[in-house]
């Protein structure tokens, strides 16, 4: 618990927001911060090392505190599947993935966006999910390496509101998930592309009150299961429910993912916050906001820190009880290209991208578990960054419409109490 709050506390205090509230300060301070976070990075790791220690010398006696005459077990094993047809402006060839490829993916195409199969188990002291899955998200958006698994990992009890858990995870990072039954909308905001998908490593599960979960990541890096480099990254999430309204929090990510042999070496500090909150029965808003830091990375002078930043915002009013409208807007820069590719002008300057998005849509619900939604998305490149096709010539900007079903359910599902 004093690790967790530490490291949250150290990062507030050693940060001042304030002064990086525009983008020429940010450029300014970005030196001094970068020195800061590799101070913190030091302290995390010396934190680390000796609370590793700390829990091989007390697993024992923890396991013994943490056993009860009395113990539940549950199981489970479900299956969700999402099937579309899309429509882009774009003209990519026929049966090629979109830009930004990520949910409905392919141009004037019927497709399976992902049918998937997910098992988990809860124990006194064990735990352990799995999931598969298999679609055009899988192979436009996930790792080639473990191409088929989404995520398994296992987990054990430490202490009674505290588990190491170990694997494949999907993303702690973010504000928006993956999959459209998790979202409001089916597509994915700029911002929310270019954040990790999945991550491999250790998980530190801390449930300190019944409102508060801490989460603290030892991992392989940035949208990877399989490292690159000899080097660790951390991460950090930590999220406090509003009651039955929603929910708060912040995510973070630590670290250097530039390849062996690379001259310079590239630690990235990525932040997330995070708002989910229900007004009513009938309004619901989402926003979040990223700011990235990366040393070296500035595409006009490679040996200073380069940044990006983005932020969205969703609206879903609840019109009747299966019938809902949301709209989202987002923004997103990332001019030094440390997210996303240099775009070249025909004066042969670089820049990477800055855009704004706008996305609206509808959905029906047959049914709790299923839904059917109709969505029209405009993106908007801001610096005359003419990256798609249009009637045979280049355009700065894409228009959308998607059409997504989908359904998720339990095949089986049971529980055990062991005395």
């Amino acid at each position: 618990m004093k690790i967790g709050f530490f490291i949250n506390l150290h990062l507030h205090n050693s940060f001042n927001l304030n002064k990086f509230s525009h983008p020429w300060l940010l450029l300014q301070n970005s030196l001094s911060l970068l020195k800061q976070i590799f101070r913190i990075q030091i302290y995390v790791r010396k934190l680390y090392i000796i609370f590793s220690l700390s829990l091989v010398c007390n697993l024992n006696t923890a396991f013994l505190l943490a056993q009860s005459s009395d113990s539940m077990s549950s199981w489970s094993l479900s299956a969700y599947a999402d099937v579309y047809y899309a429509k882009y402006s774009d003209e990519v060839s026929v049966g090629n993935f979109q830009q930004f490829a990520s949910i409905s993916p392919r141009n004037n195409s019927f497709g399976l966006n992902v049918l998937q199969i997910s098992s988990q188990y809860d124990g006194p002291n064990f735990r352990a999910a799995a999931t598969l899955h298999y679609g055009d998200v899988p192979s436009s958006s996930w790792s080639q390496n473990y191409n088929a698994i989404q995520e398994a990992h296992v987990g054990v009890r430490i202490l009674k509101t505290l588990w190491l858990d170990a694997g494949f995870f999907k993303t702690h990072f973010g504000t928006e998930y993956l999959m459209p039954k998790d979202n409001i909308a089916s597509s994915l905001a700029m911002i929310s592309y270019y954040e990790p998908f999945y991550e491999s490593g250790v998980r530190l599960n801390f449930d300190p009150t019944k409102n508060l979960e801490i989460n603290l990541f030892l991992l392989n890096g940035y949208n990877m299961f399989i490292d690159n480099n000899n080097t660790k990254s951390f991460g950090m999430g930590i999220t406090y429910l509003l009651g039955d309204k929603g929910n708060i929090g912040y995510t973070d990510y630590i670290g250097d993912d530039a390849p062996p042999g690379s001259s310079l070496p590239h630690t990235r500090f990525a932040n997330n916050l995070f708002l989910n909150y229900n007004f009513s029965r009938k309004l619901t808003v989402q926003a979040g906001g990223d700011f990235f830091v990366q040393q070296n990375s500035d595409l006009f002078n490679l040996t200073k820190p380069g940044i990006a930043y983005g932020a969205l915002g969703t609206l879903k009013y609840q019109v009747k009880s299966r019938f809902a409208v949301y709209e989202r807007t987002d923004f997103f820069y990332d001019g030094e290209g440390i997210l996303s590719p240099a775009y070249t002008y025909p004066n042969g300057n670089q820049l990477g991208y800055t855009s704004v998005s706008q996305t609206t849509g509808v959905e029906y619900k047959p049914s709790e578990n299923s839904y059917i939604r109709v969505e029209y998305r405009r993106i908007n490149m801001l610096n005359n960054e003419d990256i798609f096709i249009t009637n045979h010539r280049n355009v700065d900007y894409r228009n959308d419409l998607m059409v997504n079903m989908g359904v998720n359910f339990d095949l089986l599902k049971g529980s055990q109490n062991k005395k």
